[in-house]
């Protein structure tokens, strides 16, 4: 009797083992196909059989195809992110380091799929818990970034980090959104290294 109802107690966990599993599947293969097609209209029969798993699947876990492509969006954000981190720590000085975070930054091969995943938020407000959700995630990974290099640098910011983390990423997103929708020049011709207050000055009397 004992083991049955032991039995009994571990096959929800392993139920909910195994739906993470999945959802973990999807979003990493939806992530690899968007970064592989570029621009292009990934399928739910081509997510489904990169992930090697059914088509309802998809609507099972994340309710919309639209839904899943968010998540994957952002998973590939955070995972550019992480890369940036490490080219953060690189630079020798405040000025080196704010110049290089934002050229890389705005070279990040996830830009394109987060624009449209803010696009979608935007258009089905569904998906605005879903996209909210990630970009405050990645607003805090960003400020424990931001601390930790400040502490052991010794440098300083303007402003409180979490404005400061927040500031970055709007204005980074904000200009890609604008060129995607058409406005006239490129992101290169925005100051995102100005939006940083990150410094080793001493400060202004």
């Amino acid at each position: 009797m004992e083991k049955k109802r032991t039995e009994a107690r571990s096959t929800p966990a392993r139920s909910r083992d195994r739906g993470r599993a999945t959802r973990r599947r999807l979003i990493e293969a939806t992530a690899r196909l968007c970064k592989e097609q570029p621009g292009a209209e990934v399928s739910v029969a081509e997510i489904a059989n990169a992930a090697g798993v059914f088509p309802n699947q998809v609507t099972y876990h994340f309710g919309s195809k639209d839904s899943l492509l968010v998540h994957a969006a952002f998973l590939g954000l955070l995972h550019d992110a992480r890369r940036i981190e490490r080219i953060g720590r690189q630079a020798p000085d405040a000025a080196t380091f704010r110049r290089n975070i934002a050229r890389a930054v705005l070279a990040m091969p996830s830009l394109p799929s987060v624009t449209r995943a803010l696009a979608a938020g935007i258009s089905k407000p569904e998906l605005g818990p879903v996209v909210d959700q990630h970009l405050r995630l990645l607003f805090r990974q960003s400020e424990r970034f931001v601390s930790q290099l400040v502490d052991s640098r010794g440098w300083r910011t303007r402003r409180p980090l979490n404005v400061e983390a927040r500031t970055f990423w709007s204005t980074a997103l904000g200009a890609v959104l604008l060129v995607r929708a058409g406005a006239h020049g490129t992101v290169a011709d925005l100051d995102l290294a100005g939006s940083l207050t990150i410094h080793d000055e001493p400060d202004p009397d």
